[in-house]
């Protein structure tokens, strides 16, 4: 999944938790970055997340034992159990088992969330890109 795709995805988890917040007690916990080696994704997580009125919970780093396990059709945990991957994941459970820091979120408007992303260097400034779908690197470098 493309990068902003997932910042997307969180902003409308944050929106669906806060449409039940009030009816059903429904909090949201927080957010989990799983590494893309984007840019500056930690601190655009990290201040969406204080945006959304939540926080980071982990980082999980990218690691190719992923890819490997899948292969095999097994967890990280089954195929490498003394992986560090296996061991972020072990950590990411802690953090999510002991985690007190339950919130009602504030999701952003489209245009903050693209303002967000423009300003972490994600998006350009045309959010619509039309003059970039379908063009080689080479014809139009990344900002």
């Amino acid at each position: 999944m493309c990068f902003f795709v997932a910042v997307f995805a969180a902003n409308n988890i944050a929106r669906g938790v806060l449409k039940y917040a009030h009816s059903g007690g429904v909090r949201l916990g927080g957010l989990i970055c799983n590494s893309r080696k984007v840019d500056r994704e930690v601190e655009l997580i990290e201040t969406l997340a204080k945006r959304l009125n939540t926080q980071m919970i982990h980082f999980v780093p990218r690691d190719n034992i992923v890819q490997h396990a899948e292969l095999r059709r097994m967890t990280v945990n089954e195929y490498a159990p003394d992986s560090n991957q296996a061991k972020e994941y072990a950590t990411l459970a802690e953090k999510i088992i002991n985690n007190k820091n339950l919130a009602i979120p504030t999701p952003l408007e489209m245009d903050e969330l693209e303002a967000l992303l423009v300003e972490f260097g994600i998006l350009d400034d045309d959010t619509k890109h039309a003059d970039i779908i379908g063009k080689k690197a080479e014809e139009v470098p990344a900002t």
